[in-house]
């Protein structure tokens, strides 16, 4: 799924792997510990002149990664920079418990940013609170719960994605308005100059808070989790692909992006085509 999104991405953009300098993957479900995902990337995209790396910040990572690209580009260090979001969630989900494995999908997207383009990113904002990290949780066992003592299906069950939704949806509510008023502050920007609003597809009542709380219609606010679920951070380049085929995205407009998830992580971005 990350290649035949960053293919697309690198043939809008006209280029090839060839001009990469940097090749960023955000995942929580990659192939392999090592190589990364990024270095398959980069050996498959023929982009020999890149440096390759895998970052992982859960729901917010396509914020994180991008504010990376944009860091890199601004102190000279890259010129083309891919970022590549791609999830597998139905891999880390336990499809007898219902309260999670109807809520995430699979997905891909990719977004490439370059020096001396018009327009680009404005401002980042990144946060993160691990004291909460327990209410959103997947992985390897702790010590105390040693496999060769409970055996195969105990480490099995413990990879399996576990939320408690309450404590996230209080999180997220108070997150991603904080997320969103730094990024437009830091931009100089007002919600009424903002075309589009693109929030990770965790929830579609986080979503109309949102667009509550700023006076927005939802016509800017894209929305569509009703047919890909919550994909990570997969969601907002999604977004963003589905967005350009339909012809929604023009030069000029100002979107404000927003990541929240595990982690916990948060973030928003505020961006001029």
């Amino acid at each position: 799924m990350g290649l035949q999104a960053a293919q697309a991405a690198l043939a809008d953009a006209g280029i090839d792997g060839a001009a990469l300098d940097l090749i960023l993957v955000s995942t929580v479900t990659p192939d392999s510990l090592t190589p990364a995902v990024s270095c398959v990337l980069q050996d498959k995209l023929g982009a020999k002149h890149a440096a390759a790396l895998d970052l992982n910040a859960a729901c917010s990572g396509f914020i994180y990664a991008s504010d990376v690209a944009d860091s890199y580009i601004r102190a000279g260090k890259a010129k083309t920079v891919l970022v590549v979001s791609a999830e597998r969630l139905s891999s880390i989900v336990d499809y007898t418990d219902r309260t999670t494995c109807v809520l995430f999908g699979d997905g891909a997207g990719a977004a490439v940013y370059a020096a001396g383009q018009e327009g680009g990113i404005l401002s980042t904002y990144l946060r993160a609170d691990g004291s909460l990290g327990q209410s959103l949780f997947a992985g390897a066992l702790p010590p105390e719960d040693d496999p060769l003592r409970g055996g195969r299906e105990i480490a099995a069950k413990h990879r399996f994605l576990k939320m408690t939704g309450s404590e996230v949806f209080r999180f997220t509510a108070a997150a991603v308005p904080e997320s969103i008023d730094m990024a437009m502050q830091r931009a100089g920007l007002t919600a009424s100059q903002v075309d589009w609003f693109v929030l990770h597809q965790a929830n579609l009542r986080i979503v109309k808070m949102v667009a509550d709380r700023y006076g927005l219609d939802m016509d800017k606010v894209y929305v569509n989790i009703d047919r890909f679920g919550n994909t990570s951070s997969a969601s907002i380049p999604l977004c963003l692909a589905e967005m350009q085929h339909k012809g929604l995205l023009r030069p000029g407009q100002t979107l404000v992006m927003s990541g929240f998830g595990g982690g916990l992580t948060y973030g928003a971005i505020a961006l001029k085509l």
